[in-house]
């Protein structure tokens, strides 16, 4: 079975495995962008604790050098909107938000009425959210628009034998639900399955023997591997946490190979990859 350690070592995505201790609603979201015309990765993390919400964001170079980041802490989040500014490179990098009217679907990230946006000498890096911009800001109404595009995402989810989220597994594809199903609870032999929507796209019998694993399937004609470790589940506390990685990209080099050149190959590898992790806990 393949590492999810290498598998995320492109994404950005720390895979640390959490202790039902210190697990805290949390998702952190990598994106690919472009500062001054070169790659760049902008990872940006919502979560939730008892100190309340906060936003992480952090810009690193293609080499993995990070060149800035920065924090809007839990006690200081009571000012919803705001611009912080920072120099990289010998540049202005402005970070903007405004979360005054965000709405909340139970997890630390905003679902809708909210605005982040990275502009970099008029040049919009990356911008998140259903708010036009944030108006009051010159450096908002006239950057130029991004094309950034998220390459990976790794959340916590919560359940007794049902964990549901979505995921878009193409920066052009639609949004997927995504669910997981197991009932490892009053059964001798538990088993696991996984659905795309109604559609069940894999099912693992005789879990004890088969508690870690991979397959692949194809979402939207693209291939997407997922690969599970439920050792916890079965082994581990009550509580215990599994982990998931579905992933797609990795497996399109040989279907762009027949009719792209290596330029357009490694654009359109960016263009399709996406990483999904997700810790699913126990309650």
């Amino acid at each position: 079975m393949r590492d999810l350690a290498s598998c995320l070592s492109q994404t950005g995505v720390q895979v640390a495995h959490p202790s039902s201790s210190s697990a805290q609603s949390m998702v952190q979201c990598a994106y690919l962008a472009r500062l001054r015309g070169k790659s760049c990765r902008v990872t940006v993390t919502w979560s939730k604790a008892a100190m309340g919400q906060a936003l992480a964001i952090a810009v690193h170079d293609p080499s993995g050098r990070c060149l800035c980041k920065t924090e809007i802490k839990p006690w200081l989040f009571s000012k919803r909107k705001g611009s912080k500014a920072m120099e990289v490179d010998g540049g202005a990098l402005d970070i903007l938000w405004d979360l005054s009217s965000a709405k909340f679907a139970g997890g630390p990230e905003p679902v809708q009425g909210y605005y982040v946006a990275l502009i970099f000498d008029l040049e919009a890096v990356l911008v998140l959210g259903d708010m036009p911009r944030v108006g009051d800001h010159k450096a908002s109404s006239d950057a130029l628009p991004c094309d950034a595009a998220m390459i990976a995402r790794k959340e916590h989810t919560y359940g007794k034998k049902v964990y549901c989220t979505k995921a878009r597994f193409s920066d052009i594809g639609q949004h997927h639900h995504i669910t997981i199903e197991c009932d490892t609870s009053g059964t001798k032999d538990p088993s696991l399955e996984i659905r795309i929507g109604k559609k069940r796209v894999l099912q693992v019998k005789r879990l004890a023997w088969n508690f870690r694993g991979n397959q692949m399937f194809y979402v939207d004609g693209l291939p997407v591997e997922v690969l599970w470790d439920v050792h916890d589940w079965l082994f581990g506390s009550s509580n215990g946490c599994a982990v998931f990685l579905f992933q797609s990209g990795r497996s399109m080099e040989k279907f762009l190979a027949r009719s792209c050149s290596q330029d357009e190959k490694e654009r359109q590898v960016h263009r399709f990859g996406f990483t999904l992790l997700l810790h699913a806990w126990k309650v």
